[in-house]
């Protein structure tokens, strides 16, 4: 199953090293390709609009899409590999979608097939990357009954 994670902006080299350790590791269950797309300049409303378009032009058509957002569902890890596991079965290449720092754009949201929350905290964008690579491969892990899930 091919899966895309879009996410604006660069990263910080401590974060860097850190998605590639889970990207890494998340190759070996199937094409894992992460695209990163330019930051806009602006705040808010504007900087959203100019990055929402950015993102929708990277999806592909007959997508998943999943829309990384704070008023999304919060699932546990076992929940993500529940899901990961349905998904794998229609065999649909998914999108993982992750905004900058004034966040998603709505026409992304509404693009979105599904919406995911890391939970009530407010995370860096680029520590919330980290963390949706992390889940992604634990899921991964509780799908295969690998030792890594405690």
């Amino acid at each position: 199953m091919e899966t895309r994670l879009l996410a604006i902006g660069k990263l910080a080299p401590a974060y860097r090293e850190a998605c590639d350790l889970y990207l890494a590791r998340l190759r070996r269950y199937g094409p894992f390709e992460e695209r990163q797309l330019r930051e806009s300049p602006g705040e808010g409303e504007v900087q959203r609009r100019l990055e929402g378009n950015r993102l929708i032009e990277a999806m592909s058509a007959g997508t998943t899409v999943i829309a990384l957002d704070r008023g999304g569902t919060a699932w546990t890890s076992e929940g993500v590999a529940k899901a990961l596991a349905q998904w794998r079965e229609r065999g649909r290449p998914l999108a993982l979608v992750i905004g900058g720092a004034s966040g998603l754009d709505q026409r992304v949201l509404v693009r979105a097939d599904h919406r995911w929350s890391l939970g009530p905290l407010t995370l860096p964008h680029q520590l919330a990357r980290v963390v949706v690579l992390e889940q992604w491969y634990r899921a991964w892990t509780i799908i295969r009954g690998e030792r890594y899930h405690k």
